[in-house]
């Protein structure tokens, strides 16, 4: 790989101004500076840009607390995507891993590892997805129990059995710096499931007759979304974080987030 698209594409600067840092004396490589642009580099070589090395970074990880407005497209005609709130990455090819509906909130994956995003949306790996819901109604013993057992939302076969759990007022803050707690005549749930249909969420509480209100994403995996991003914010993942995701495939029948609160 040229020296000067190497440095361009780990976010040091765009392709004309790395050339002037290359001419400047400022880049080495393997402790000797840099001369040409067109220089090749591997992973291997130690290049060091103002005496701190420059690693190599195939594949780059973000977790991003999607905000309402957006839609989960690289393009978009009409709205703005959630790759515009992604401003550190040089990387052209990134994507968002799944779809969350543009009011939808909460936890989206961004990358551009096409293998990882794979495995966490293959249908058989059945890797849970857990959303804080806030519904028209009050949910009834009966209704649980369908969206448990799986329903008839339309499509060809009924959903998977899901996760559910009606919360109290005093768990909301747990989740939500603003909870939004429930007026009369609603309810919030924990709905976990494990599959990833169109608008599949809200299909399955309309089939029991509670409109969703309110909609955000707080797990995806063993990845849960931080509360310390505010809607629109995004860090990178830790190497913890995307080891754990690797690893995700065999998560059917793993604790849900609040399980794992021991509330």
């Amino acid at each position: 790989m040229r020296l000067d698209k190497y440095l361009a594409q780990m976010s040091k600067g765009t392709r004309s101004e790395v050339k002037k840092f290359i001419k400047s004396g400022r880049v080495f490589v393997n402790g000797i500076p840099a001369v040409k642009p067109e220089q090749k580099v591997t992973e291997e070589d130690n290049v060091e840009l103002d005496g701190e090395r420059v690693f190599y970074e195939e594949y780059v990880y973000y977790m991003l607390n999607k905000p309402q407005g957006v839609v989960s497209a690289t393009k978009d005609n009409t709205c703005s995507t959630v790759l515009s709130l992604i401003r550190d990455s040089s990387k052209k090819n990134i994507f968002p891993v799944g779809r969350l509906d543009k009011d939808t909130e909460g936890l989206l994956i961004i990358t551009n590892d096409g293998a990882l995003s794979h495995d966490l949306l293959a249908p058989g790996k059945h890797v849970w997805k857990t959303y804080f819901v806030r519904v028209r109604g009050i949910l009834e013993d009966e209704d649980i129990s369908c969206l448990k057992n799986g329903l008839d939302i339309g499509d060809e076969k009924p959903t998977r059995p899901a996760k559910v759990r009606l919360l109290k007022p005093e768990e909301l803050s747990l989740l939500l710096d603003d909870p939004g707690y429930p007026e009369d005549g609603q309810c919030c749930l924990e709905l976990s499931i494990c599959e990833g249909r169109f608008h599949q969420v809200k299909r399955m509480l309309a089939a029991v007759g509670h409109p969703v209100l309110y909609l955000k994403r707080l797990s995806m995996g063993s990845l849960q979304l931080d509360k310390s991003l505010a809607p629109g914010e995004y860090r990178r993942l830790t190497g913890e974080e995307i080891d754990a995701l690797r690893g995700d495939g065999d998560l059917y029948e793993k604790k849900s987030v609040y399980e794992k609160m021991d509330i």
